[in-house]
């Protein structure tokens, strides 16, 4: 039998072990945690969101209360973002065979150093737009009430305001135990919409953070857009289903907004960070969700 409490420095790893099953490892070749290893034979599931809300209404206070700090919430667009031809704005760009609209002053600049032009020397004025798609993860565990509903809502309020261009797509996926797309990545909505359909979902008890991961990555996988990125917000109390860390290699760019206003776990969730090839923010009230965004989209 494995002990509950062993020596180690890290969180505890949580790893789902059903003795019908097989092709369990062996409990010494499992990894140790801070705390041992806590095993659970707990499934998840997908859930239909029309059957996950039926009976729920969303708390009215709740809902106006993050409406306002929705309304409050601004981001500033990354001057540097990624960009790709489109119906954005006009910008000089290298002649690519797909635009006649020559910038002379330009080209000129380049044919003073390359007396022998190519193609490419050729400078061009193009539309172009920073397509950019991007999935919100919010662990709805527990009671979604006081700062950690203002959190989700600056969250949600934020994204939804920064990707509204043209091109741009934007998911929002719950989790606990399971987990439910709220809004796919090619569905209209608002961020009220959105958080009002969040607000109604009932709360639960564990936290599969694994399992939020991968319904997420799923639904990131059919963006459009060629620059991805997945935000992660939870207090990373893990504590159903497998190890989240083999999940978060999978992403481009995952970023992790850590809930600090109660109990968390820190070394979980620099750990996702650091395997998702993003950042580790701290999150205790949510006037830190703009700064923490800002950072985020500007990379």
């Amino acid at each position: 039998m494995p002990h509950l409490y062993a020596t180690g420095t890290a969180m505890p790893v949580i790893s789902e072990l059903n003795p019908g099953r097989v092709d369990n490892p062996p409990i010494s070749n499992r990894p140790t945690g801070g705390q041992g290893v806590l095993l659970t034979e707990q499934t998840s599931a997908k859930k239909d969101l029309d059957d996950l809300l039926e009976d729920h209404v969303a708390d009215p206070h709740l809902a106006a209360m993050a409406r306002t700090i929705a309304r409050r919430l601004s981001l500033r667009r990354p001057p540097t973002a990624q960009l790709e031809r489109g119906t954005g704005a006009l910008v000089s760009a290298p002649y690519a065979y797909r635009s006649d609209d020559v910038d002379l002053d330009r080209t000129l600049e380049v044919l003073a150093e390359h007396p022998v032009p190519e193609d490419t020397d050729v400078v061009v004025r193009e539309r172009m737009s920073a397509r950019r798609a991007a999935v919100l993860i919010v662990d709805v565990s527990g009671s979604m009430r006081g700062e950690k509903v203002r959190i989700a809502a600056a969250t949600v309020a934020a994204l939804s305001a920064d990707l509204s261009g043209a091109g741009d797509e934007l998911a929002l996926v719950a989790f606990w135990s399971d987990a439910a797309v709220v809004k796919r990545l090619d569905q209209p909505a608002t961020s009220a919409q959105m958080l009002d359909t969040l607000l109604r979902i009932p709360a639960r008890g564990l936290t599969n953070v694994g399992f939020g991961l991968s319904v997420a990555h799923a639904e990131l996988a059919r963006a459009a857009a060629r620059r991805r990125t997945a935000i992660l917000l939870t207090d990373a109390v893990h504590n159903a289903g497998p190890d989240p860390r083999d999940v978060a290699p999978r992403f481009p760019a995952l970023h992790v907004l850590l809930e600090t206003d109660g109990e968390h776990g820190l070394p979980l969730g620099r750990d996702l960070a650091r395997f998702g090839h993003g950042t580790l923010s701290a999150i205790r009230t949510h006037r830190d969700v703009a700064p923490a965004l800002n950072r985020v989209l500007a990379r």
